[in-house]
């Protein structure tokens, strides 16, 4: 059975990416191996993880020139993981609190050979490190908050032009989050794959720096959402 789910998992991987020559015969593989990873971790996702793995690869699109990514509340490494794979040149950083999850990241990221930086950490204290603060030309975010809560924990990593590019099943209001931030609602753009039918990828461009204050203590941004 476990060969069966595998060869099913290649498969769908296989015909999710035929239309991307941007994948050689090796990012295929990782990424067929890191959705088997994924699989093989009790409680990291609560979806197919090729479909998962998949649904990563529609921000491909969106990167543009990016160098410099971070991927906030990584869990299983989607999206950042499997952008890092089709995208070598990317400089990846994980931020991920659940300290399980974060171990999860540093075992496949080796196993994968990815050079990658894990930062086990809420993202409402790496938000305030100068190591990290508007230090990212992108932030990428999969199924981690409503709008007006990912925006406070994304933004700050964000640099002045920059962008934050958030994976949603579908369009939601930022509220004044955004003006307060320094972002500014840029696009949004439909993005559907087989674990989201109807999704869309929220672009917000970083347009002035993010006041000092921000994020709030942890646990605030999603108690208190702007």
């Amino acid at each position: 059975m476990r060969e069966h789910r595998s060869a099913s998992a290649n498969a769908r991987i296989g015909r999710s990416q035929a239309a991307d020559a941007r994948l050689d015969q090796g990012s295929r593989a990782s990424l067929s191996e890191l959705a088997r990873m994924i699989e093989g971790w009790p409680g990291l996702v609560s979806g197919p993880a090729e479909d998962l793995v998949a649904d990563s690869l529609v921000l491909l699109d969106h990167l543009a020139a990016a160098r410099r990514l971070v991927d906030v509340g990584s869990g299983g490494g989607l999206p950042g993981l499997a952008l890092k794979i089709a995208r070598p040149d990317l400089e990846v950083t994980l931020v991920e609190a659940d300290l399980d999850k974060a171990a999860f990241l540093v075992q496949a990221s080796a196993q994968l050979e990815l050079e990658v930086e894990v930062v086990a950490r809420r993202a409402e204290d790496a938000g305030h490190d100068a190591r990290y603060r508007e230090r990212f030309d992108v932030a990428v975010a999969r199924a981690l908050a409503p709008m007006r809560t990912l925006v406070e924990l994304c933004l700050p990593f964000v640099e002045v032009g920059g962008r934050l590019l958030a994976q949603k099943t579908h369009d939601e209001e930022a509220g004044r989050a955004l003006e307060v931030l320094g972002g500014r609602l840029e696009s949004v753009i439909p993005a559907p794959s087989a674990a989201r039918s109807r999704g869309v990828v929220v672009v917000v461009r970083k347009v002035a720096l993010t006041p000092a204050a921000y994020p709030r203590r942890p646990g605030v941004p999603s108690r208190k959402p702007l």
